[in-house]
């Protein structure tokens, strides 16, 4: 079962690093235009597109979809875990 705790911290961490390569990407134009950042914004973004319905950019310009993101994605990993302990009980 240890394995199983590891395999789901492994899969949540490595979104969560897409999400952070997302974010940075879109720091950088000539970037977003990589093969790489192409494949990162095809996972990543229907998630993002998700949060970014209900929450407007501030100003115009700052999109905090990402960071309600990655509290929902830690909060998602927490839950799934937590289940899984009191499943295996």
């Amino acid at each position: 079962m240890p394995q199983l705790f590891s395999f789901i911290r492994l899969i949540f961490f490595a979104y969560t690093l897409m999400l952070l390569a997302r974010v940075i990407g879109t720091w950088f134009p000539k970037f977003s235009g990589s093969r790489f950042m192409l494949f990162i914004s095809h996972y990543t973004d229907p998630y993002l597109n998700f949060f970014r319905r209900f929450i407007p950019l501030i100003g115009g310009v700052i999109d905090l979809s990402p960071l309600v993101g990655f509290i929902a994605l830690q909060l998602l990993e927490k839950l799934i875990l937590t289940l899984l302990i009191y499943a295996i009980r």
